[in-house]
Order: structure tokens, then sequence, then C-alpha cells
């Protein structure tokens, strides 16, 4: 073997292969990403919330709590569907409205009012409540969750939302 003569490291066609691959990878990496963003985006999306009229408000006594139904409609994906929840109003004495979440701060039963005992109830743990939505007695962590209202041209107007149980503080899912 003589010195200084040796086969070149890298050849013309190692060059092109490694070129052609690396532009295959950027090509690749560039539709990837937008067809991964266009299947997780609806996942990461969260729906937009509307305010639903659940009534008239000369329809709500004062102090005495009202049960609704809160009609919204839910899309999906394809497919829509029609969802209703249950809701308490408090008319005050001086015409403002309270709204209740229909779902107790303990656990996320459901809960009703005792006209006799003026009292809310939830019948599963036990959690009892005022009109003003204190806690009186039970289990429960933090007073009955109110809801966004206001008032237009005489509807009660209502923005649903559903908050964590078991939490001492308000948190929304």
């Amino acid at each position: 073997m003589e010195e200084g003569l040796s086969t070149p490291v890298g050849t013309r066609r190692s060059f092109f292969v490694k070129v052609t691959m690396l532009i295959s990878s950027v090509i690749g990496f560039s539709l990837a990403v937008p067809i991964v963003g266009y299947l997780v985006s609806p996942a990461l999306r969260r729906q937009p919330k509307a305010w639903i009229s659940v009534g008239k408000i000369a329809d709500i006594p004062s102090n005495e709590p009202t049960a609704l139904d809160y009609s919204m409609t839910v899309k999906d994906g394809w497919q829509t569907t029609q969802s209703t929840k249950g809701i308490w109003a408090v008319k005050q004495d001086d015409g403002q409205i309270t709204v209740y979440s229909p779902i107790c701060p303990h656990l996320g039963c459901g809960y009703r009012w005792e006209t006799q005992e003026r009292l809310f109830k939830c019948p599963c743990h036990g959690s009892v409540y005022d009109l003003k939505g204190n806690v009186k007695a039970g289990p429960a962590p933090r007073p009955l969750d109110t809801l966004p209202s206001k008032v237009k041209n005489g509807e009660l107007l209502v923005l649903y939302q559903e908050y964590k149980s078991g939490l001492s503080e308000k948190v929304e899912l």
C-alpha cells in the first residue's frame, strides 16, 4: 500500500441519497403537522357557550325557588343532540334573580326544594342549603353554585356551566 492514497470517504451516490432523504423528511414533516393538527384540534376545541332563554321573569314568584328547564343544542362532530338540564331560579324581593346549578357541590347529585322546611336538600348525602344557597348542614364543601344570568326584554337568560364537585372553591369543568 502506498502512503497518501486512499479511497474517498463519501461518494457522489451517498451524497445524493442523504440529500434525497433530507428533502423527503422535510416534505413529510411539513405534511404531517397540518394533518395531525386537523385530526387533534376538534378534541382540544371548547364549544362556545350561548345565553339561553329559560322563561319570563314575570312567571317567577318572589322568594320561592322555581325549577326551570335549560335546553341546549350540543354539536359533537357530525352529531347534533338536544340536551335539557334543570336549573333553579330564585327572585329576591328587590327583583334580582339568582340562578343555581342543579348539581350538588358535594358529589354531584341532584337536589330538590323542600317547601315546608324552606330548604334545598340533597337526598344522597344529606347536604342542606338555605334559600340563598348557603350550606346549613351536611358534608357540602361550598354553597350552591350560581350560574351567570341576565334579564333582557323581560326574559331570563342563563349561561349554563358545570363545576367540579367536592372542592371548596368553584372550578369550572
